[in-house]
C-alpha cells in the first residue's frame, strides 16, 4: 500500500511539474511551433545531406537551417515589411482625406441600388454595414501602421524570437530523431500507437504548412499581378491580403477581388471589371480548388469539408498558427478514434451472424486508413 502511494504521489507530482513547464514556456510558442515546422519540413533535406556528408550531425543541421534562412524566411519577411510600409502609405492617405473609403461604397451604391434593396430584404441596414466596412478599413490600415511603430520600438524583441526558432530549430534538425525515441519511450502509450500519432503530426504539419503557404504565394502573386495589369492602386498590398486571405479555404482571396471588380463596374470601367471577375473566378478560384485538395487535403487525408472547419476553428483559437493547429488537432482527433475503433471496438460476433472473412477484413482495414 506504502509503494502505490509513492507511485501515485509521484505521478501526480510528474504531472504537475509538466504542467509548470507548459506554462513556463507558453511565452514562447511561437517560436518552438515553428522551430517544430521547420525540422519536420526540412528533414528530407536533412536526410540527403545526410546520405551525402555522412556523419555530420553538426554540418548537416546547419546547412539545413541555412537553406530555410534563404529560401523561406528571408522571403517572408521582406513580403511582411513590404506589406507593413504599404499600409502605413494607405493609412496617410486616409488621414490626409486622398482615400475615402466611405465615398468608394457609396459610388457602388449608386451605380447598383439593388445592393441595397436586397439588403433590406433581409432586415440588414446597409448604412451601419457600410459604416462597419469603412471601420474595418480604416482600423485595418490603422492596426498596419501600428504594426511599423511597434516593430521599430520592439525590434530586439522580434528578433530574438526569430534568433531563438533558429537556436530551436538547429537542435531539433541535429537531434529530432532522438527526441522522438526519448518521447516514445517516455510516452504510456505504446510504441505503436506512438509511432503512427508522430507520424500523423509530422504528416499533417507538413502538408499544411507547404500547401497552404504555397497557395497563399499563388494566389497573392496571381492577385497581385492582375491588379497590376488592371491599373489598381497598392497591388503589392493588395496581393499580400489576398495571399493572407487564401488561408481561408473556399472563400479566400475572393474576399478581395470581388469587390474590387464591383467597384470597377461601379465606376464605369466595365472591361477591367470583366477581366478581373474572369481572372478571379477562372484563375485564381481554380488554383484554389484545384491545389488545395492536392496539396493538403490529399497529404493530411482529411475531407474538404474537415479541412475547412478546423482551419476556421484553427484561426479562431490560435490566430494565425491555427491555419496549421486547426487540422492537425482535426487529424490527431482521427488518428485516435481509428486506433480506438481498430483496438477497442471489435466485437467478436456470434457464429450466425458472423461476417465472411473478406468483409470483416474490410470492415477492420476502414478506420486504419481514415487514421
Amino acid at each position: 500500500m506504502y509503494e502505490k502511494l509513492e507511485t501515485r504521489t509521484f505521478l501526480a507530482m510528474l504531472v504537475g511539474v509538466s504542467l509548470a513547464f507548459i506554462l513556463l514556456m507558453k511565452p514562447f510558442f511561437g517560436p518552438i511551433f515553428w522551430a517544430v515546422a521547420i525540422a519536420l519540413i526540412f528533414h528530407p533535406v536533412r536526410q540527403k545531406l545526410a546520405g551525402r556528408l555522412g556523419d555530420r550531425p553538426n554540418v548537416i543541421a546547419l546547412l539545413t537551417l541555412t537553406l530555410c534562412l534563404v529560401i523561406v524566411i528571408i522571403p517572408v519577411l521582406a513580403l511582411v515589411t513590404s506589406l507593413v510600409a504599404e499600409g502605413v502609405v494607405v493609412y496617410q492617405k486616409i488621414q490626409s482625406g486622398e482615400l475615402k473609403p466611405g465615398e468608394y461604397i457609396d459610388q457602388v451604391v449608386n451605380s447598383f441600388p439593388a445592393i441595397e434593396a436586397f439588403f433590406a430584404e433581409f432586415g440588414i441596414n446597409f448604412t451601419d454595414l457600410r459604416d462597419r466596412a469603412v471601420s474595418v478599413f480604416v482600423g485595418g490600415s490603422q492596426l498596419l501602421a501600428k504594426q511599423a511603430i511597434g516593430f521599430g520600438q520592439n525590434t530586439f524583441q522580434f528578433f530574438l524570437g526569430l534568433a531563438l526558432m533558429a537556436y530551436l530549430a538547429f537542435f531539433l534538425l541535429r537531434d529530432g530523431n532522438k527526441l522522438i525515441e526519448l518521447m516514445i519511450k517516455a510516452l504510456p502509450l505504446g510504441d505503436e500507437r506512438e509511432r503512427l500519432l508522430f507520424a500523423k503530426f509530422a504528416e499533417v504539419t507538413r502538408a499544411t504548412v507547404k500547401g497552404n503557404l504555397l497557395i497563399a504565394i499563388i494566389q497573392g502573386a496571381l492577385g497581385g499581378f492582375i491588379f497590376w495589369v488592371l491599373g489598381i492602386q497598392g497591388a503589392l498590398l493588395w496581393g499580400v491580403v489576398m495571399a493572407i486571405a487564401s488561408l481561408l479555404p473556399a472563400v479566400g482571396a475572393a474576399l478581395v477581388w470581388v469587390p474590387a471588380a464591383i467597384y470597377l463596374a461601379a465606376t464605369g470601367e466595365i472591361v477591367s471589371a470583366v477581366i478581373l471577375t474572369l481572372f478571379g473566378t477562372v484563375v485564381i478560384g481554380l488554383s484554389d480548388n484545384l491545389l488545395r485538395p492536392i496539396l493538403v487535403g490529399r497529404d493530411t487525408k482529411l475531407p474538404d469539408y474537415i479541412v475547412l472547419l478546423s482551419t476556421l476553428g484553427g484561426l479562431a483559437m490560435f490566430g494565425i498558427n491555427g491555419f496549421v493547429m486547426g487540422p492537425l488537432v482535426a487529424a490527431l482527433f482521427m488518428a485516435f478514434w481509428g486506433i480506438f475503433i481498430r483496438e477497442f471496438g471489435e466485437v467478436d460476433p456470434e457464429p450466425e451472424t458472423k461476417l465472411p472473412p473478406s468483409a470483416t477484413e474490410s470492415q477492420q482495414s476502414g478506420p486504419v486508413d481514415q487514421g
